[in-house]
C-alpha cells in the first residue's frame, strides 16, 4: 500500500502560538510528528505551512516542504493546495497527520490509510478510541463520535454523544462512567482521503454544522458523503492544545 502523509502546520494558533516549534525532550514538536510519519512507512511526507519560521525548521531536519496561503481555516483545505502544488494524483491516498500529535502511533497512521484502501465506497476514513474518563466525556476539547454498526461515522460533536440523559444532572454525570451501559468514543483527529476528494471538499461551502461545532469533518457528513471509522489499534495519546498540555509531555 502506498500513501502520502501531509502534515499541516501553522504558527498562529489561538491557544498556543508557535506550537509546532515548541521543544519536547530536546526536539521541536513538528520534528517528532515527522518522525512518526517516517515510521508509518509513508511513501512521501510533506509539511504544509504558510510561516517562514516553520519552513526554516523543516529545512533544518531535511523534510519536504510545501508553502501554502495563509487563508486556510482547516488542515484539509490547506492540503488541497498541497495536492495541487505537488502534483499528487487524484487516486493517491493522503493521510492528514496533525502537527500537534508528536507521539501519535505510527500504527494508527498505517491503519487509517489501509482502511481507506479497502473500501472504495468511502472517500474518507478516520479513527476513534473508547473514552475511559468522565472528564474526557464532558470536555469540549475532546471530540466525541457516534457510528453505525457498519462502521460509518454518524456524527461528531464537542458535546457528549450519545447524550446520557438518564445519568446527567446539572451538566454532570450522576454515576460512574463505567456504570453506563454504553461505550463512548473520542475522535482521533487523523484523516485519510483520496486526493480527488480533498479538492472536492475545498470547493464546498462551509456547512452550518461545521461552523457551529468548529469541526471540519462535519462538512463531509453535511454534504452526504460517508466517513469510515474504526477504533484505533494503538492507544493514542492526547494532542497538544495548550502550553499546559506541553508541560505534561516535557
Amino acid at each position: 500500500m502506498q500513501f502520502t502523509v501531509v502534515i499541516p502546520a501553522r504558527y498562529a494558533s489561538t491557544r498556543f502560538p508557535g506550537k509546532p516549534l515548541a521543544q519536547i525532550r530536546g526536539k521541536a514538536m513538528l520534528a517528532h510528528v515527522h518522525d512518526r510519519a517516517i515510521e508509518s512507512g509513508a511513501s512521501r511526507i510533506i509539511v504544509a505551512t504558510d510561516d517562514d519560521r516553520i519552513a526554516s525548521l523543516v529545512q533544518q531536519f531535511g523534510g519536504e516542504l510545501c508553502m501554502t496561503g495563509a487563508h486556510h481555516v482547516s488542515g484539509t483545505t490547506r492540503i488541497s493546495e498541497v495536492i495541487q502544488n505537488c502534483n499528487i494524483s487524484e487516486n493517491e491516498i493522503v493521510v492528514n497527520v496533525q502537527g500537534d500529535e508528536p507521539f501519535i502511533p505510527a500504527e494508527n497512521i498505517r491503519q487509517v490509510a489501509s482502511n481507506l484502501s479497502k473500501f472504495d465506497d468511502y472517500p474518507m476514513a478516520t479513527l476513534c478510541y473508547p473514552i475511559a474518563e468522565t472528564d474526557d466525556l464532558l470536555n469540549p476539547n475532546v471530540v466525541k463520535v457516534v457510528q453505525s454498526e457498519a462502521g460509518s461515522a454518524l456524527y461528531f460533536s464537542r458535546s457528549p454523544i450519545p447524550f446520557p440523559a438518564k445519568y446527567m444532572s446539572d451538566g454532570k454525570l450522576t454515576v460512574a462512567l463505567s456504570q453506563i451501559p454504553m461505550t463512548f468514543y473520542r475522535h482521533i483527529g487523523i484523516y485519510a482521503y483520496r486526493a480527488g476528494f480533498v479538492k472536492k471538499y475545498a470547493s464546498m461551502s462551509a456547512a452550518p454544522l461545521e461552523t457551529t461545532e468548529s469541526l471540519e469533518q462535519l462538512r463531509v457528513l453535511a454534504n452526504g458523503f460517508p466517513i469510515h471509522i474504526e477504533a484505533s489499534k494503538a492507544a493514542p495519546p492526547h494532542g497538544v492544545d495548550t502550553p499546559e498540555d506541553l508541560a505534561r509531555l516535557s
